[in-house]
C-alpha cells in the first residue's frame, strides 16, 4: 500500500486490520481499535495500538465485536517506546499512545502544582486558590500528559495537532469531584508545567470522553514539527474560557486545528456537543441535539475557510459519533444521512459525554488531497 496523501484515516473491523499483510502495514502510522477484546493477532504489531473500551455500534449493515481507526503516513516510518509511550512516525508526523492505569486509593491527597516551578506566564494563569485534593484520575492525567510532552519534545514533534481522551466512567464523583473535572485540572497541570499555553492559538483540538469502569485513561493523539492554526466557533464559547460552573480549571482546547502536514491542509474538529455559548442545548431531544451539532460543525467549516481551509464541506470530512445510550444511534444516523449524505462516513461508538445532559458528541476530520489545499 502507497498512501497518496501525507495522512489518511480508514475504518475497517478489527478482524481485517489484523488479517493484512506485512507489507500493507508498512504505511500505518497507528491504530485505535474500540471494544472490549482485541483480536490475538493486533497484539503482536510493532504498532501503536490504543485500546478503548467503548462499544462500538452497528456500521450501516456491518456489525463487528471491535472496529479500528487506522491512520496512514508516507514512509518511510520508524517506531519506537518513550517511557511509557509507543510511538510511531515519518519526517512529517508522529502518532503516539499512552495507556495508564488508574487504580490507586481515593483517600490521598497532594498539594497544588508550585507556582515557583513554573515560567512567570504559566504561574499567572494558575488559579487564586493554592491547594485543592488531588485524586488517582488528576494524578493519572498529569503523568500521562508530563509523559507525553517530553517523548514529543525530545522527538521533536513539539507541536500537538489533536488529542484524543478516554476517561474511565466520566461522569462519575469520586473524592468529591466528577471524573471529566479531575482529568480537566490534571491535564492543563500538566500544560503550564511544562510552559505551555491553556488558551489561545497553540491549544490542540480534542476529544474527551468517557470509557468503561475500570479501564485504563487512554490518551493517543497525532503531533508535528510545525504549530497548527487554532480554528474556534464564532457560535460557542471557547471551552478555555468556560465559567468556574464546569469545574474549577476549563477545558484545554480548540474547537479545531488546521494543520500542515508535507505540504497539504488538514482539518481536524474537536468533539462537538450541542452547545450554543456555553449552555447545552434541546435537553432530552437526540435528534436536534444532533442538528445543533451539525449546525456547530458547519460553523468552524466557515471559520477554516477564512483560514486556508477553503471550500470544505459536511461532505468532506470523516466523522466519529459517540453515542450515549445505543438505541438512539438510528435517529443520529437518520439525520446525519439527511443534513450530510445517505453515503456519510461515520464510526458510531457507545460512550458516555463529558456532561450528563449531553446525548451525542461528534468529532470530524478533514484530510483533503487537492491541490488548492497546499499549505
Amino acid at each position: 500500500m502507497v498512501a497518496t496523501s501525507p495522512l489518511q484515516l480508514l475504518v475497517l473491523p478489527a478482524s481485517q486490520l489484523a488479517a493484512q499483510p506485512a507489507a500493507w502495514l508498512r504505511n500505518v502510522l497507528g491504530v485505535a481499535c474500540f471494544g472490549s477484546a482485541l483480536p490475538q493477532a493486533l497484539a503482536g504489531l510493532d504498532l501503536p495500538l490504543a485500546q478503548v473500551q467503548v462499544q462500538a455500534l452497528r456500521q450501516g449493515t456491518a456489525l463487528s465485536e471491535v472496529w479500528s481507526e487506522v491512520w496512514i503516513a508516507d514512509a518511510p516510518l520508524r517506531a519506537g517506546v518513550h517511557g511509557r509511550l509507543h510511538w510511531r512516525c515519518n519526517e512529517a508526523v508522529l502518532f503516539g499512545v499512552l495507556t495508564l492505569a488508574v487504580d490507586e486509593p481515593e483517600t490521598q491527597y497532594a498539594p497544588e502544582v508550585d507556582a515557583s516551578l513554573l515560567c512567570e506566564s504559566a504561574a499567572k494563569a494558575l488559579p487564586p486558590h493554592t491547594s485543592r485534593p488531588s485524586s488517582p484520575l488528576r494524578r493519572t492525567t498529569e503523568l500521562a500528559y508530563d509523559e507525553l510532552f517530553a517523548a514529543i519534545e525530545t522527538l521533536g514533534f513539539p507541536h500537538l495537532l489533536r488529542v484524543w481522551n478516554h476517561i474511565p466512567d466520566i461522569n462519575r464523583e469520586s473524592a468529591g469531584l466528577e471524573h471529566y473535572r479531575q482529568f480537566n485540572i490534571g491535564r492543563q497541570d500538566a500544560f503550564l508545567a511544562h510552559g505551555r499555553h491553556v488558551s489561545g492559538a497553540s491549544v490542540p483540538s480534542a476529544s474527551a470522553l468517557g470509557a468503561a469502569g475500570g479501564a485504563p485513561l487512554v490518551v493517543y493523539f497525532i503531533a508535528g514539527r510545525r504549530p497548527p492554526v487554532a480554528i474556534e466557533n464564532p457560535r460557542q464559547l471557547s471551552a478555555y474560557h468556560y465559567p468556574a460552573d464546569y469545574g474549577p480549571r476549563a477545558p484545554t482546547f480548540s474547537r479545531a486545528n488546521l494543520a500542515c502536514i508535507a505540504g497539504q491542509s488538514a482539518l481536524f474538529i474537536s468533539g462537538t456537543a450541542s452547545i450554543v455559548g456555553h449552555q447545552t442545548l434541546h435537553h432530552g431531544d437526540v435528534a436536534e441535539q444532533t442538528r445543533e451539532i451539525l449546525r456547530n460543525i458547519e460553523a468552524v467549516l466557515r471559520q477554516a475557510g477564512t483560514q486556508g481551509g477553503k471550500g470544505l464541506t459536511l461532505q468532506d470530512l470523516h466523522y466519529k459519533v459517540y453515542v450515549r445510550h445505543a438505541a438512539d444511534q438510528p435517529a443520529i444516523q437518520a439525520e446525519l444521512q439527511q443534513v450530510v449524505d445517505d453515503e456519510v462516513r461515520a464510526l458510531y461508538l457507545q460512550a458516555d459525554v463529558c456532561r450528563v445532559d449531553l446525548l451525542v458528541e461528534i468529532e470530524a476530520v478533514a484530510l483533503p488531497t487537492a491541490q488548492e489545499f497546499a499549505c
